[in-house]
């Protein structure tokens, strides 16, 4: 039943925010408002809102939910915690799943070191973070030059508690050996400042300091440190003098570009810290309602919030009313005050023309990318026969190692990209260890009897195997009486699983011979990438399985640790590597960890170390 306009008159002419749901109260639309009643009523009036999805929007309309506040910033932190809960359709969706990697100084420790980390979403408080970098390649070679300049420690905790001699990493002038106490404190904290000064492009300021240590060794007749000092010093010098070109500004900016035909549009953010442009990251969004404003709105606000750190300033096409309220919001509980410009000329409107090229460049490869994709799906449809374009594709694969914890994973891809909203893990819990065909058929019977009901079949299914496997997932079909999906299994090469061009099978219902792909085939190449993710998907799954085993075997037998604790350390570190590795600080961390469980623990992960290195010898 569509929207009653009646309800309009009724609205508070207040601020707030507005929630539009469908039939189902499932949310369509978040928008705020200084005035609830007529910015709603401008959806429903022709003339007031010309945008092309509106009509789309208001057909589906038929509950709105109106949420009075008293100030422009709760409307602004309301509306983005209720986009981040609901996901809205029309509502740009900032996905959190991809990774960003930075350099991170273990500031807690008492012998910091440097790490190439990557995460999502917001990373934990555990150090210092510089970055992001928008490749592990830009990140590693920075990473190799601190550590040829500054020689801090590269072991793991474990190790460096242990050692009893320096490392070859010593003899090679890359760590100054503070497992052995082959430095002070004093020294060793020298190091780590400079570092952190380096990370945040203070080269001045730690060339001043080295040429005065220079100096002072000099004096003191030190001849081979000043020697190594002074190579230090070239060394940085050389890396400034091939940077120089990239820092315009010297400051920590991040410049938004973005380019839009219609709904669909896209984000270009380039990243610029101590005024070297460090790469650019691209966002693409669809069925977008919002205005070019409201989408940087809430660009900012789902952004800079899972950052470790915010810029000096963001660089924006357009001048956003609330700017300043945005910025307090960001800025809160940070160390920096966030400032958000909107540059008329000069360098920083070159540097947003810039990056409204690189939002535009990134729409039009997204689109011929599309368009690249649907042409192999329609050769795919052809080529195999298939009943439906296969829009959306699910591809199951059985991981079994040993017969030991047997697990299968079904991966999902939707117009050739990855659809991880529909990724399953199964545990196998009734065909036997090394039957694949029970674990195939169990697997199909569970995921699409429970598909079947909600509606949310794919086009086709790929099965990973040969003739026999189709067979059986032709049964299970049956049986479930689905007429409406496709099936083909494609039979790897002597049981590989590289992406490598290799003339495969594809095994097809309705087909009497199998069909043979050329190695160069670009749909044999997309279906070696959904069968790689499914192998991959399982593998981590079973490997997953197999560390929480090996887990609890190994906490079985230690006093104090029940099945709370036990729980309670698997949570907090994932796996039995990285307990292993953790210092009695960060045993202790874990919630109901006391500091003799955290000895205990200690004690016993050093004792098997040493059990495991002596059999080795």
């Amino acid at each position: 039943m569509p929207f009653d306009l009646k309800k309009l008159e009724d609205f508070p002419q207040k601020p707030g925010v507005y929630v539009m749901k469908d039939a189902h109260s499932k949310v369509l639309y978040v928008g705020k408002a200084n005035n609830l009643k007529q910015r709603v009523k401008q959806y429903f009036f022709p003339g007031r809102d010309n945008r092309e999805m509106i009509p789309f929007l208001i057909s589906k309309v038929e509950a709105i939910e109106c949420i009075i506040v008293t100030s422009e910033k709760e409307a602004l932190l309301l509306e983005n915690t209720l986009i981040k809960q609901h996901v809205p359709k029309y509502n740009a969706i900032l996905k959190d799943d991809k990774t960003y990697i930075a350099l991170k100084v273990t500031t807690r420790d008492q012998w910091p070191m440097v790490q190439l980390v990557r995460y999502r979403g917001k990373p934990k408080a555990d150090g210092q973070y510089f970055g992001p970098y928008t490749s592990a390649y830009s990140a590693r070679q920075t990473l190799d030059l601190l550590q040829r300049l500054f020689p801090m420690r590269q072991c793991s905790d474990q190790e460096l508690a242990r050692r009893t001699r320096p490392c070859i990493l010593y003899d090679m002038k890359r760590c100054i050996a503070p497992c052995v106490g082959m430095c002070t404190q004093e020294e060793y904290d020298t190091l780590v400042k400079r570092t952190i000064q380096f990370l945040k492009g203070q080269d001045q300021a730690i060339l001043k300091e080295l040429y005065a240590d220079m100096e002072q060794a000099a004096l003191n007749l030190e001849f081979e440190q000043a020697d190594q000092i002074l190579k230090t010093i070239q060394h940085i010098e050389r890396t400034i003098e091939g940077q120089l070109v990239d820092k315009p500004l010297g400051s920590d900016t991040d410049v938004v570009g973005l380019y839009r035909q219609g709904e669909e549009l896209a984000v270009a953010l380039m990243i610029y810290r101590s005024g070297k442009l460090l790469g650019v990251k691209h966002y693409h969004f669809s069925n977008n309602l919002q205005t070019d404003a409201e989408l940087l709105e809430s660009f900012l606000m789902q952004h800079y919030p899972q950052q470790p750190e915010i810029p000096h300033e963001v660089l924006l096409p357009l001048q956003l009313d609330n700017h300043s309220v945005i910025a307090e919001v960001l800025s809160a509980s940070r160390p920096r005050t966030l400032e958000i410009l909107y540059p008329q000329r000069g360098a920083k409107r070159t540097m947003l023309e810039m990056a409204y090229t690189n939002a535009e460049e990134a729409f039009k490869l997204g689109k011929d990318q599309q368009a690249l994709k649907e042409k192999i799906l329609l050769e795919m449809q052809e080529l195999f026969q298939l009943e439906h374009y296969p829009r959306r594709i699910e591809c199951i694969d059985n991981s079994n190692l040993g017969g030991t914890e047997p697990v299968s994973a079904l991966v999902s891809f939707k117009e050739g990209q990855k659809d991880k909203s529909n990724y399953r893990k199964f545990k196998i819990k009734t065909a036997g260890a090394y039957d694949d065909y029970a674990a195939l058929r169990e697997v199909l019977l569970r995921r699409y009897q429970k598909a079947k009901i909600e509606n949310n079949l794919p086009d086709l299914i790929m099965i990973d195997g040969g003739k026999g496997h189709l067979g059986v997932a032709h049964e299970v079909f049956e049986e479930l009486d689905i007429a409406t999906v496709d099936i083909i299994s494609l039979a790897k090469e002597e049981g590989r699983h590289d992406k490598g061009m290799t003339a495969e099978r594809v095994f097809v219902i309705d087909l009497d011979q199998p069909v043979t792909l050329k190695p160069n085939s670009s749909v044999l190449f997309l279906l070696q990438q959904i069968r790689d993710e499914a192998h991959r998907f399982a593998i981590t799954f079973q490997r997953h399985r197999r560390s929480k085993q090996s887990l609890g075997s190994v906490l079985d037998a230690i006093a104090g640790i029940g099945p709370v604790k036990r729980k309670a350390l698997l949570k907090h570190f994932g796996s039995v590597r990285a307990m292993k590795e953790a210092t009695l600080e960060q045993l202790k961390e874990v919630k109901g960890i006391s500091d003799s469980n955290a000895r205990t623990l200690l004690e016993v992960f050093q004792k098997r170390t040493n059990d495991k290195t002596t059999k080795r010898t």
